[in-house]
């Protein structure tokens, strides 16, 4: 019996080849992350591309053009955008004027926390002797306040300067959506027709098509979930007094497409919200309280019965993909860190040699795992018993 040829192959050779895989990968993740301005637009058209392909192809069927039912989609998509847009444009403008009001309660309310901790209560001046006017000291700087006051000009010039590199993704988004729709089944035939044998082109076609159905499933049921979850968080800091609850619903319901790290984040921004709005406690506590209320319900009994188990997937492996992708792309990476993860399954269900990585992807809702001892357990060889008789 011949020896394979990576066993004949020396052990130094198969370090460097692992080596330069490494040193790949390492600096594939790096390059992907210096092409965000290129590559992020063409993955979020992809993913719209995979929403609102069924709906061009229900309207082919009745005989409307692909071009002209990819265009009625892509305007429909716009105007309902703008008129969300414009809608929330005086409650956004509202808040970003009591903005600096807001952040001038937030720190008195520190410097009084701190004042009440022994260990971080600032030196008071020394007490002014009998018969001597005390000096007139001034005020101890806060750098925090200065800071602020410093970096108001840059952080505006940032803003504009992110605003407009967001508006020309936008739009370019927006046209290439476009196009890959009006395009879709041309761009998808000549795909499969690349492929050289048979059999592979019906892997790929069946790959893309099932990635395809399952992200558009996603997509559009965690839609219906969060618009549901939106409102009833607008209603709830409505019923509680507090300012804008609008803006707060549509930021609930656009937060919550990024998972853990959205609520998280809109958690804190409520109790913000809610040390600025009110004076006591437990009102203080009484937005954000509400909203994990509901966004408990939602992700415990409304998320599995809406998704369902075929498009769940395991929630480390969903915790990994957001923090990966948010750290490669910021926002958008948080956003289309799931429907990729959906995609890679799709892939590795229709590969034997990525079963294993299929499985973590999986998690643990089809089948409960084996026990450790049942893994460790050495099975019976048949003939065992007759070689040490």
């Amino acid at each position: 019996m011949t020896p394979s040829a990576s066993s004949n192959e020396p052990p130094r050779t198969r370090h460097s080849a692992w080596a330069l895989r490494g040193l790949f990968l390492i600096s594939l993740v790096f390059a992907f992350r210096e092409a965000r301005p290129l590559l992020a637009p063409v993955l979020v058209a992809v993913m719209l591309t995979f929403t609102l392909a069924p709906a061009v192809r229900w309207l082919g069927r009745r005989g409307v053009p692909a071009s002209l039912g990819a265009l009625l989609l892509v305007l429909a998509l716009l105007l309902s955008t703008v008129t969300l847009a414009a809608s929330l444009a005086r409650p956004a403008a509202s808040w970003w004027e009591q903005a600096p009001q807001t952040v001038a309660q937030l720190l008195d309310q520190l410097e009084k926390l701190r004042d009440a901790v022994p260990g971080l209560r600032r030196a008071s001046p020394p007490p002014a002797r009998a018969g001597r006017a005390a000096p007139t000291a001034d005020p101890a700087p806060d750098p925090l306040r200065e800071r602020l006051a410093s970096e108001g000009v840059a952080l505006t010039g940032l803003v504009l300067a992110r605003g407009l590199s967001f508006v020309l993704a936008a739009a370019a988004t927006v046209i290439l959506t476009y196009f890959l729709l009006a395009s879709e089944h041309w761009l998808l035939s000549r795909l499969v027709e690349a492929m050289p044998r048979q059999r592979t082109r019906a892997l790929m076609l069946g790959g893309l098509r099932a990635a395809q159905r399952e992200i558009s499933r996603y997509l559009a049921a965690l839609a219906i979930i969060n618009g549901l979850a939106g409102l009833t968080t607008g209603l709830a800091l409505w019923l509680l007094g507090l300012p804008n609850p609008t803006l707060w619903g549509v930021l609930t319901a656009l937060l919550c497409f990024i998972p853990y790290l959205g609520p998280a984040a809109l958690m804190a921004m409520l109790l913000l919200a809610g040390i600025s709005a009110f004076e006591t406690g437990a009102a203080v506590f009484g937005p954000m309280l509400a909203f994990m209320i509901i966004h408990g319900i939602e992700s415990n009994l409304v998320s599995p019965v809406i998704v369902g188990r075929r498009l769940s997937l395991s929630t480390v492996s969903v915790f990994v993909s957001v923090l990966f992708w948010g750290w490669l792309w910021g926002i958008v990476g948080a956003i289309i860190a799931v429907p990729l993860l959906i995609g890679l399954r799709s892939v590795c269900r229709r590969r034997r040699g990525l079963r294993l990585l299929r499985l973590f992807l999986e998690g643990h809702h089809r089948a409960p795992p084996p026990s450790l001892r049942s893994l460790l357990r050495v099975p019976p060889r048949s003939g065992a018993r007759k070689r040490y008789t």
